[in-house]
């Protein structure tokens, strides 16, 4: 598995730990299910592009004289 996929898996359980601890101690019922959304989607949006930009990316060098 390349590393972009593990970090994506690695930011989704620790997003799935952070929204079941904000469960948890109620902050979840005080925001409501349409923000908490929004915030859900942000955050895998925001994991999605680091991954990608921490990811092996080939450069071509070109040589100009």
């Amino acid at each position: 598995m390349k590393w972009a996929g593990m970090y994506l898996i690695g930011f989704a359980c620790l997003l799935a730990g952070v929204m079941l601890a904000l469960w948890k101690i109620g902050v979840l019922a005080i925001v409501g299910s349409f923000w908490t959304g929004v915030i859900v989607l942000a955050l895998i949006g925001i994991g999605i592009m680091v991954s990608a930009i921490s990811s092996n990316q080939r450069r071509v060098e070109i040589d100009r004289i």
